[in-house]
């Protein structure tokens, strides 16, 4: 299913929530203490789609923002990464545009983000069905879509649809127990979800959620390879393993780097994943440089400006060499 990556030219679909993100200036200022902000791009999916358009694949994003001027940045934010709007809604109202206040820091970091009343949770099932999800090669979405409707039902509707139409469907679980109203209410959503997706990334917190124990968390991931299913399993520090519904594991370690921040780097490790398939790199290969790309951007300022392009990306794997090799090659 994954080789849908590399085989066709059609442009990616991202879903879900972008943003304004505010850095304090220089690195390392906390935010109480700060005088000088800079403003870019944020939001997980955001994030992913500017980790695929800085790798030069096209990209679509299908979002809702608040007619002001926060929703008016970022929709220029993404008309400056190459980021197609067509599917982008701009609602009147009281909703607003999620900001995100976040350090460049790695002791005691502090991020303070912004929902109440979020515009991308006004993504709508109307949104959805305008949607001919046989224009794209894969629809990409994270699960804080899934947490309020209408974004919930309009999201499930998304991955239904593009299933239907033989698209890859992606799902990064970016669980968030603050934001749902417990956590059985979400482990039902997800499950919803799942039977709807080729191709999951989460980590061992967020697998230990699915299974219902932080030590079942593995051994849930490795079961979605027998439903046919393409699984990444993020330890951390200790890497990732990629369990494939054919094959054996593959155990990716990481690049070491001096890290700035510590937020980032699962958007940027997804985006880098997916570009490499579409560049029909192995799967192997693909893991190692989607790592690489998760090192780059926790020692950078921002999380969207931070993404590598291919050539810094080469630059940083010849320069580095990962804690761990690759077993095995799918």
């Amino acid at each position: 299913m994954l080789s849908i990556l590399a085989s066709s030219d059609l442009p990616f679909l991202v879903m879900g929530r972008a943003g304004m993100d505010l850095y304090p200036h220089p690195p390392g200022t906390r935010i109480e203490e700060a005088t000088n902000f800079s403003a870019e791009l944020g939001g997980s999916s955001g994030n992913i789609a500017a980790a695929l358009s800085r790798f030069e694949q096209p990209t679509w994003l299908a979002t809702s923002v608040s007619n002001d001027a926060v929703g008016r940045f970022v929709v220029q934010q993404l008309a400056n990464y190459g980021i197609a709007t067509d599917l982008l809604h701009t609602l009147d109202g009281d909703v607003r545009t999620s900001l995100a206040l976040a350090e460049s820091r790695i002791e005691n970091q502090q991020t303070v983000i912004y929902r109440n009343q979020a515009a991308d949770f006004q993504m709508s099932v109307a949104h959805i069905e305008a949607i001919d999800f046989s224009r794209f090669r894969a629809v990409v979405v994270t699960g804080t879509c899934l947490t309020l409707e209408p974004s919930r039902a309009a999201t499930l509707l998304a991955l239904k649809r593009a299933k239907a139409a033989g698209v890859l469907t992606v799902l990064d679980l970016d669980y968030r127990p603050y934001s749902w109203q417990s956590a059985s209410a979400a482990l039902e959503v997800y499950q919803q979800a799942v039977e709807c997706v080729d191709l999951l990334v989460g980590n061992d917190d967020e697998f230990g959620h699915m299974s219902g124990s932080y030590a079942q968390g593995e051994a849930y991931a490795r079961s979605l390879a027998l439903r046919n299913k393409w699984v990444i399993y993020k330890r951390g520090a200790q890497g990732s393993l990629a369990f494939a519904p054919q094959g054996p594991a593959i155990e990716t370690g990481i690049y070491s780097v001096t890290a700035l921040k510590p937020i980032g780097a699962g958007d940027a490790f997804l985006g880098g994943l997916l570009a490499s398939l579409s560049r029909a790199e192995p799967f192997a290969t693909a893991l190692l440089q989607a790592s690489a790309c998760a090192a780059m951007v926790v020692a950078r300022v921002g999380c969207a400006p931070a993404m590598p392009t291919l050539a810094e990306l080469n630059e940083f794997q010849a320069a580095h060499s990962a804690d761990q090799h690759p077993i095995g090659d799918l």
